[in-house]
Order: structure tokens, then sequence, then C-alpha cells
């Protein structure tokens, strides 16, 4: 027999407690996580504390190579624009690229693109392969622009209504059923902001 005193009952209790605490700490994690899901169940729709303010007066280069201007802030104002951020080393960005060259055909909105964090050649060859859906293309390669749009990450789309405010931002790849449901909501609502 051991002589090792085993400990009472009481005792034992104080020993769940840290196990205790961490349930629940992770409970309540879990709570917020799941209270900042849209109904669909997604985490894509972060707030966004732009909604409803003047897009970021930010003008950046266009890209080098290609013949068409950079992103200009005027270009905001008069009808609805939409801004996609991309980048050529991003995956989600090719899954996307096909909605983005079917709202493209749209005469009612202006596609621009902005470049984010990549190198010129590289964007090019992207948008060469995929073809290019933007009227505009603007190149932050340091990423200060998509800290002055509140940038997560890419792909990230706004819908910028045509009084320059933005009315609507997507978070992650545009899918067919985001393309023709939500986006096209949005920009259904924006159209009528001037």
């Amino acid at each position: 027999m051991s002589d090792t005193p085993t400990p009472a009952p009481s005792s034992r209790k104080w020993l769940l407690l840290p196990a205790f605490a961490f349930a629940l700490l992770a409970a309540i994690f879990l709570l917020r996580i799941d209270q900042s899901l849209d109904s669909g169940g997604n985490l894509s729709k972060l707030p966004s504390a732009l909604i409803g303010r003047p897009a970021p007066m930010v003008a950046l280069p266009p890209l080098d190579g290609l013949a068409m201007p950079g992103i200009d802030p005027a270009q905001f104002k008069g009808g609805v624009t939409l801004l996609n951020v991309f980048a050529s080393w991003c995956a989600p960005c090719r899954e996307e690229h096909p909605e983005l060259l079917e709202l493209a055909k749209r005469k009612d909105i202006r596609m621009v693109g902005l470049n984010y964090k990549d190198r010129d050649e590289n964007a090019r060859r992207f948008l060469g392969s995929l073809g290019n859906p933007y009227q505009a293309v603007g190149v932050d390669a340091s990423g200060r622009a998509g800290v002055e749009w509140g940038v997560y990450g890419v792909p990230e789309t706004f819908v910028i209504a045509p009084d320059g405010t933005i009315a609507y931002k997507h978070v992650g790849p545009i899918t067919p059923e985001i393309r023709t449901g939500k986006l096209a909501q949005a920009i259904a609502a924006a159209a009528q902001k001037k």
C-alpha cells in the first residue's frame, strides 16, 4: 500500500475548476461567433464601419502595362461602382473571376479593380489569362489603400452608390448565388441613392 494520502472529495472539486473555466470561456467564444454569423451561416458578412460613409479618397496609380486608368475617387460619383480587391496570389480570387466577368457584362455598373500587394507582372498575367472585367485597375503595392478601405483580406467587393457612399461590402469570393442574390440586391438599392 502507498503512503500517499488520497485527496478528500471536497478538494477534488477544486481540481475541476480550471476545466470548468475553460469550458465556460469556450462556450462564450462559440456563442459570440454564432451571433456574428448571418442567417446563411457564413463568416463572409463581417461588419464594416464604412457602410453609409463616403468611399475613401485614395487615388491609386494604374497597373503598369495595361491601357486603362488607375483609381480616381472622382470615378465613384454618378453611377454604381463595384470595387473588387484582388491579387494574383489569391486562390479565391481565381475562383470568383468568372462571376466578375459576368458582372462586367452589366451596363448599369462600373467595375474597378484594386490590385492588392501584388507584383505588376503577376497581376497582368492573371488578368491576361483569366480575362479583364475591370474598366480601371489601381495598384496598392504597399497595402496602404487596403487599410483605408478596411480590407480584411482578398477578395473583397464593395458596392459604391452614385452619391459616392459605400452601400455594401462582401468579404470572400463571389459565387453565382451571391452575384444573383445579395450583390444584385445591393446594386439595385445603391442605384436608388443619387
